[in-house]
Order: structure tokens, then C-alpha cells, then sequence
């Protein structure tokens, strides 16, 4: 997992996003002060203050948080991840690399989970010799004459992957809350927190710890029976529950230094 990266594509949009929700809202108490365009345009640009976006982030009407799409690029994460990030489906696209268009023959590599890094070296190697023996039958049966397409079903799940996410400011809490909690599959958790780190980096109080995380850290678990019992303090931001709950990762960013 340590070669994955994630970027905010359109970060510039982030700012518009707190304009127009901060418009949307001001716009329902005041419709009876527009009389015209030049009267919705001053609305429109009235000066607001984070403190505004914070309190408008936290107001039981999310309409006001879906007139823009925030874009974002995931480079080495798993087909694994692919599989079950995408059954997001509400104001959330994807696009990501074909299996059906790239011949992986030859620059084919591999996600090592969380898990198995924790593991003894052996299991390591095992690992990584399945996903190897996987693709060397891959590539002999497109020597054979199969599509690739249809090869594309010899690949391991840890195959990595190129994903572009486009979503609604709302969408994008929506998928933080519920992924980044404990019952989620590591990778998927470790995407998901570099995503809310990267949001979070450009200052907007959109994706503030107070207004953005997971579930049992802004209200509570919503897992019912299968509750991990461990839920993440409300002030910890994405960085600090990487460095408790990933520290192999914190590890060996700091190697790289």
C-alpha cells in the first residue's frame, strides 16, 4: 500500500463549492429581498467567513452541498479497492484503466494489503509470487490468442489500479463517514483518509473533523451488531488516525524523508 498517492484534480472548485452553499442556504430565508438578477447576483457574492461554511456544513439540508463536483485521482490502489469503492453510486463517476483496452503483460504490479505487511516476510513473498504466477498465466493466454478482455478474469484482485472519482462536497463526507470506519477493508480506509487529507489540506471547514469523518466520530456507529467498539475521537483528523491505525505507513514515509 505505501506507493499509493491521491490528488485533488480541481481544487480551485473547493471554494466555489463553499459559495454556492453558502448562496443555496442564504437564498431560502431571503427570497422575498430578490426582485431581480443584479438582486441574486449581490446574494451571490456576499462575503462569507469559514465560520459560515461551518455552521452551513452542519445544517440538516444537504441540497445545499451538491452544485459542484470535486474530481479526484487515485494512482496504485487495488482492483479490490475499484470493486468496492464503486458501489457508490449516488452524485459519485468513475472512471478507471480497462481491462479491456491495457495489456498488463509486461507492467503488471501489485498492491501489498496492510495486513500481509504486518505478516513475516514469507508471507510477503507467498503473496506476491500468487499475484506473479497470476499474471504469467494471464500473458500466456493472450499468447494463445485471448482477448484481453477476457484474460482480464486471470487478474489477481491486488492488481494496481488508476481510478478518477468525481463527486458532490456531500457525497465525498458521505463516502469518508461510512469508509473510513474500522469495518471497512484497510486499503479502502487508507484511500479514504488520504482523500479527506487532501480535502482538508486546502483550509475549507467543509471537511473539518467537526463536519467530516466517520460515523461514530460525529454521532454515532451506525454498524449496529458488528460494531468495531473502538470509535475514533471526534477531534482526530485524517493524519492523526493514519498515524494510530497505520503505522507501518507513517513508518516508512518517514524512511523516505
Amino acid at each position: 500500500m505505501k506507493n499509493i498517492e491521491v490528488k485533488i484534480l480541481n481544487p480551485d472548485v473547493i471554494a466555489e463549492s463553499e459559495k454556492m452553499m453558502v448562496c443555496a442556504a442564504r437564498l431560502t430565508q431571503r427570497g422575498h429581498q430578490i426582485n431581480n438578477m443584479d438582486d441574486f447576483l449581490a446574494l451571490y457574492d456576499q462575503s462569507y467567513t469559514q465560520k459560515t461554511v461551518k455552521n452551513m456544513s452542519q445544517l440538516p439540508h444537504p441540497t445545499i452541498q451538491k452544485f459542484s463536483t470535486i474530481n479526484a485521482a487515485i494512482v496504485g490502489a487495488s482492483r479490490r479497492l475499484l470493486a468496492q469503492i464503486t458501489r457508490h453510486q449516488n452524485e459519485v463517476k468513475f472512471m478507471s484503466a480497462s481491462l479491456q483496452y491495457s495489456d498488463y503483460s509486461d507492467d503488471a504490479a501489485f498492491v501489498v494489503p496492510y495486513e500481509i505487511m504486518e505478516q513475516p516476510a514469507l508471507v510477503k513473498t507467498m503473496y506476491l509470487n500468487s499475484c506473479k504466477q497470476a499474471m504469467q498465466d494471464y500473458k500466456a493466454a493472450i499468447e494463445l490468442g485471448v482477448d484481453h478482455d477476457a484474460a482480464g478474469y486471470l487478474m489477481p484482485h491486488g492488481l494496481r489500479n488508476i481510478l478518477i472519482m468525481s463527486a458532490t462536497p456531500y457525497q465525498l463526507k458521505h463516502m469518508i463517514g461510512q469508509r473510513v470506519c474500522r469495518r471497512n477493508t484497510k486499503e479502502t480506509r487508507y484511500v479514504m483518509l488520504r482523500i479527506w487529507e487532501a480535502l482538508q489540506a486546502t483550509g475549507s471547514h467543509m471537511f473539518a473533523p467537526t463536519t467530516t469523518g466517520a460515523f461514530c466520530a460525529r454521532d454515532k456507529c451506525q454498524e449496529g451488531g458488528f460494531c468495531c467498539g473502538k470509535p475514533i475521537p471526534t477531534s482526530f483528523t485524517p493524519d492523526m488516525i493514519i498515524e494510530q491505525d497505520f503505522p507501518l505507513m507513517v513508518k516508512d514515509a518517514m524512511s523516505c524523508g
